[in-house]
């Protein structure tokens, strides 16, 4: 069960099985429960705003049948993106009250500001969705701002991930040095992508392709890349990563795989460089 290295606990769209994914809130909870790296979705308002929303449509997350790419900023913080989690809260009496400044949209910039006031190196996995309206823009925006926060350059606690093949080489011609995670979905698509994605590519399988194809999956882990795995919630999953020498795991439980890994793992967790609280992104 063992690996060489200890994984990497990210936590997906925050602490998402406990909150309201994408929210500050619950990427506040995430940081509080010792997450290592957070994950986002990222997409572009009609004003030109990356908003972590993961559906093309806010049906599901905020009750409205609007579209992302076709709505403002100021249209979408009036709405409430959190409620949905818990539709029963206005019954509870223990259930905390709604903070609009958490239950929001979140921007990728406010997400940003976040992480660089962090107090210690905490990293982004963020995705770009496609297929998009915006097509390439949505990664000139990305790595614009990214240029912002001086993270578009070698040692950036970023990586940015797509299932889309031409969007990381987007990525790839504006900023060479970012890490870039090739995500994969079904076992089938890895023959056709094998020969284009560059040997220094992550690659970014679904821990349920993983469990289906275990001939796929050792191979994989056999090819010298280093593997993602998401969305990785049971200790057997967690288990199966530990054998394959996954370097991150992507789950929407932060704190229940540290501590499972805090019981399995022979190592101690790896020294995390300090941060100073507040510090000027530009500095880094």
């Amino acid at each position: 069960m063992e690996s060489a290295v200890r994984p990497q606990v990210v936590a997906h769209r925050g602490a998402s099985h406990e909150s309201a994914e994408h929210t500050l809130g619950a990427y506040l909870k995430a940081l509080d429960q010792g997450a290592e790296a957070l994950e986002c979705d990222v997409r572009l308002t009609a004003d030109g705003h990356l908003v972590c929303v993961h559906d093309r449509d806010l049906r599901r997350t905020a009750s409205t049948k609007g579209v992302v790419s076709s709505m403002e900023l100021a249209d979408l913080s009036q709405l409430d993106f959190a409620s949905w989690k818990n539709p029963w809260a206005d019954l509870d009496d223990e259930a905390p009250d709604r903070d609009p400044d958490r239950d929001g949209v979140l921007t990728l910039r406010r997400l940003l500001e976040t992480v660089a006031a962090y107090e210690h190196r905490v990293e982004l996995a963020i995705e770009t969705k496609h297929p998009t309206r915006y097509a390439g823009l949505v990664e000139r925006k990305l790595v614009e701002m990214l240029a912002e926060f001086g993270w578009h350059e070698a040692d950036a606690p970023v990586r940015v991930m797509s299932f889309s093949y031409v969007a990381l080489q987007r990525v790839q011609r504006l900023a060479p040095d970012l890490p870039l995670v090739m995500l994969l979905e079904h076992a089938r698509h890895w023959p056709v992508l094998r020969p284009l994605v560059d040997d220094d590519w992550i690659v970014g399988p679904g821990i349920a392709t993983l469990r289906k194809h275990p001939t796929f999956a050792r191979r994989l882990a056999d090819s010298g890349r280093d593997i993602h795995v998401w969305t990785v919630n049971q200790e057997e999953d967690l288990r199966t990563c530990l054998a394959l020498g996954v370097k991150a795991v992507i789950t929407d439980r932060p704190r229940f795989v540290l501590d499972l890994l805090d019981n399995v793992w022979p190592l101690p967790p790896p020294i995390r460089q300090s941060r100073r609280r507040g510090a000027d992104p530009a500095d880094r």
